[in-house]
């Protein structure tokens, strides 16, 4: 699955209705990470973070997916 134009040059996104931060790196690995990720740029409710890490992330209060503990 390609990655979204609107996300190609980030590596995290964020859905602001739960709060949960996907790894777009394992778009292809997981199905699961695909359609969810499909969904939140489909309801434009996605959030980017500067600089591009989980660390930020968590600082703005996201939690990461499970696929991302893997």
């Amino acid at each position: 699955m390609a990655r979204p134009v609107a996300l190609e040059h980030f590596r995290y996104v964020g859905d602001k209705r739960t709060q949960v931060v996907y790894d777009l790196d394992l778009m292809d690995a997981d199905e699961t990470v695909g359609a969810k990720v499909a969904d939140i740029v489909a309801t434009a409710q996605f959030q980017t973070f500067g600089p591009d890490t989980l660390a930020e992330a968590h600082n703005r209060g996201y939690r990461p997916h499970r696929s991302i503990k893997r």
